[in-house]
C-alpha cells in the first residue's frame, strides 16, 4: 500500500512562511522553509516563522528540506530549523546554496548537510526520487520539484511566471514540464498569490525600460531601495546604468556580500568600473543601493531620510526609487516614508501599478500550468484564502473536477492511499513563532500583549524602600511614569498614587515584623489600576519595586 500525506506548517491562508510537507510511506519531505513579515501592530516583532515542533518530534523520518529559490518567504526560517535539527539535509541549487551560506554565516548557524543540486538532474532515494526542474522567477536557478511515486508525481510549483523570452538562469523548459505531465501527475501544488490578476504576468514584470527612464529623468543622485535577494531587479538596474558613467555605491555588508557572490558566480553581469566605494557617495550622479531587510522594512532608507545615516545625507536634488515589492505588512511604513521624502523635496519613483516586481503566476499562467501537468488532484498553495479559492476556480475552469480540488489550511492533511484521496480529519499542530532581533525563541502572545499595553497606555513605576528590621517606610514611594501622563500637569494625581501606595504598604505590614510583599504588589496593581481607569479610562502597566535596607 502506498500512503501519502500532504499538509503545510505555513503558507496557506497567509502570505509567506511557506513550509509544505509530503509524507511518503512515513518518510518526510519538506518543501521550502520561509518566514512571514510582521505587521505594523506586532510591536517589535521582526518576522514570523512556523512552529517546528512536529518536525523536531519526527526528525528521524525527515529526508530533507528542498528549497525552491532564495527568497525570504522560502528560506527565511531555515537557520532556525537547522538550529532545532542540526543534522537535517538541505537541498538547493548553486545560487540558493550560496545565499544560504551567507545567511548562515550572518546568523552564526552552521549547516552541516547542504547539498547542491542541478535542475533536471534526478535525486534518487531508496523508495522514491525527486526531480527538480527550472522555473522562471526573479531569483536565479529557481526550481519546482516532482516527487515520483507509484501512482504519479506530486508536483510542487514554486513562484513562477511563464515568459518564453527569459534565458539562462531564468529559463523554464516547458517541454520538460509537459513530459512530467505525460508521465502522470497525481497532485499539483500550485501557487496562488496573483490568482486574482487577469491574463499573464508577462510582460508586466519587465522593468528594464522603467529603470532606464528613472536614470534618464534623474539629474542628481539616485537612491535605489531594494530587496537584496531580487537579483533580476538588480540586473535591470545595472543594465539601465550601463554607459551613463554613473558609479554604483552599495551600502551595507549583507548587500555587499550578496552582490559580490552574484558577480563572482556569474549571476550578475556588471561592467568593470561600475561599482564604486564610499568616496563616490558625494558624486552628483552616484547611484546608491540600499537594502530593504527582513527584520525592519525600509530601516536603512529611513535612516537616510531622517538624517541618522553617518554616510549619506538626503539632498533635495536626489531621487529615490522604490525598486522592491510592497508587501501588505509594511504598506503603512512605506506610505509614511514616502511622505517624509516628499517633505525633504527629493523626487520619488515608484514602480507603476501596471508593473510588478514580484514574479508570480497570474490567472492565465496558472491555467496554462494546469493544462501542461494535467493533474488528477489539484491543491492551491501560497497566499490568502481568497487567493486559494480563486486558484481553485481557475483549475475547475480548465477541466479539473471540483471534487478533486483540495482547499486546506495550515495543519490539515490531504491523504492519498494507492492514488486515491481519502477522508482524513487529523490535524497537525501549527503555530506562529514570533522572532524579535537575533533571538531564536518565540516572543509569545503574552509578551506581545504587554507590548500592546505599554504602547497604548504607558507605564507607571512605584518604588519604595522599607526598613529591614521594623518594616517601616524609609524612603518613597516615588512614582515614575512613561507614556501615561505629563507629570507637571498632574501633580495631584501623582500625590494620590503615593498616598494610596503608602496605605497599601501599611495595611500589609504585620506587627512591625513581617511585610507581605506579594500582597502589596498585587493590591497596588489592582487598586491603583482601578482608580486610574475610573479617572482616565486608561490601563497603564503598573510595576512595583520594593527593597529593604
Amino acid at each position: 500500500m502506498e500512503d501519502i500525506k500532504v499538509f503545510s506548517l505555513g503558507g496557506l491562508n497567509e502570505n509567506g512562511k511557506n513550509l509544505y510537507i509530503v509524507e511518503y510511506n512515513e518518510k518526510i519531505i519538506i518543501f521550502d522553509c520561509g518566514l512571514k513579515y510582521a505587521g505594523e501592530k506586532m510591536y517589535g516583532v521582526d518576522y514570523i516563522i512556523p512552529d517546528f515542533s512536529y518536525l523536531v518530534e519526527n526528525k528521524d523520518r525527515i529526508v530533507g528540506v528542498f528549497i525552491s529559490h532564495a527568497h525570504y518567504e522560502n528560506i527565511g526560517s531555515l537557520n532556525e530549523l537547522v538550529s532545532a535539527i542540526p543534522e537535517i539535509n538541505v537541498y538547493a541549487t548553486n545560487y540558493a546554496s550560496k545565499v544560504i551560506e551567507i545567511e548562515s554565516e550572518e546568523s552564526e548557524v552552521k549547516i552541516k548537510n547542504l547539498h547542491v543540486i542541478k535542475p533536471h538532474k534526478k535525486i534518487d532515494f531508496k523508495d522514491f526520487s525527486i526531480f527538480p526542474f527550472s522555473v522562471t522567477h526573479s531569483a536565479p536557478e529557481a526550481v519546482g520539484y516532482a516527487l515520483n511515486t507509484k501512482h504519479g508525481s506530486i508536483v510542487y510549483m514554486a513562484d513562477y511566471v511563464v515568459d518564453a523570452s527569459m534565458k539562462g538562469f531564468y529559463d523554464m523548459d516547458l517541454g520538460r514540464l509537459a513530459y512530467i505531465g505525460k508521465q502522470g501527475v497525481l497532485l499539483l501544488m500550485n501557487e496562488s498569490v496573483f490568482s486574482e490578476k487577469p491574463g499573464f504576468t508577462s510582460p508586466n514584470h519587465k522593468l528594464d525600460k522603467y529603470f532606464r527612464s528613472v536614470v534618464e529623468k534623474s539629474e542628481g543622485r539616485i537612491i535605489f531601495s531594494m530587496l537584496p535577494l531580487h537579483i533580476l531587479t538588480m540586473q535591470n538596474i545595472f543594465d539601465a546604468i550601463k554607459g551613463t558613467g554613473r558609479k554604483v555605491v552599495i551600502m551595507g555588508k549583507y548587500l555587499h556580500n550578496i552582490v559580490d557572490m552574484a558577480i563572482k558566480e556569474g549571476y550578475l553581469s556588471v561592467p568593470a568600473g561600475t561599482i564604486g566605494d564610499l568616496s563616490n557617495l558625494r558624486d552628483k550622479d552616484a547611484c546608491i543601493f540600499v537594502s530593504n531587510d527582513r527584520e525592519m522594512p525600509y530601516y536603512n532608507l529611513s535612516r537616510i531620510v531622517n538624517g541618522y545615516d553617518k554616510f549619506v545625507t538626503l539632498e533635495s536634488t536626489d531621487s529615490i526609487c522604490f525598486a522592491d515589492p510592497s508587501y501588505d505588512a509594511n504598506e503603512l511604513t512605506s506610505v509614511k516614508l514616502k511622505n517624509d521624502i516628499a517633505m525633504k523635496g527629493a523626487s520619488i519613483f515608484d514602480v507603476p501599478k501596471n508593473k510588478s516586481v514580484r514574479l508570480h503566476a497570474s490567472s492565465e499562467d496558472l491555467m496554462l500550468m494546469v493544462k501542461i501537468f494535467n493533474p488528477k488532484y489539484y491543491m492551491p498553495i501560497k497566499g490568502e484564502y481568497r487567493y486559494l479559492v480563486r486558484n481553485a476556480r481557475l483549475a475547475e475552469e480548465v477541466g479539473v473536477k471540483k471534487e478533486n480540488i483540495i482547499l486546506k489550511e495550515n495543519g490539515y492533511i490531504a491523504e492519498f492511499v494507492d492514488g486515491e484521496l481519502k477522508e482524513n480529519f487529523n490535524h497537525i499542530f501549527v503555530d506562529d513563532v514570533l522572532i524579535d532581533g537575533k533571538s531564536s525563541s518565540d516572543v509569545g502572545e503574552l509578551v506581545l500583549k504587554d507590548r500592546e499595553m505599554l504602547g497604548n497606555n504607558g507605564l507607571i513605576l512605584i518604588c519604595a524602600t522599607v526598613n529591614k528590621k521594623h518594616k517601616t517606610l524609609i524612603n518613597g514611594p516615588e512614582v515614575l511614569t512613561r507614556g501615561f501622563i505629563y507629570v507637571k500637569e498632574n501633580l495631584d494625581l501623582i500625590e494620590e498614587i503615593k498616598s494610596k501606595s503608602i496605605e497599601i504598604i501599611k495595611n500589609n505590614t504585620h506587627n512591625g515584623r513581617y511585610a507581605d510583599y506579594a500582597k502589596i504588589r498585587t493590591d497596588i496593581r489592582e487598586e491603583i489600576g482601578s482608580y486610574l481607569y475610573k479617572l482616565t479610562e486608561s490601563k497603564p502597566v503598573i510595576l512595583t519595586v520594593l527593597q529593604e535596607m
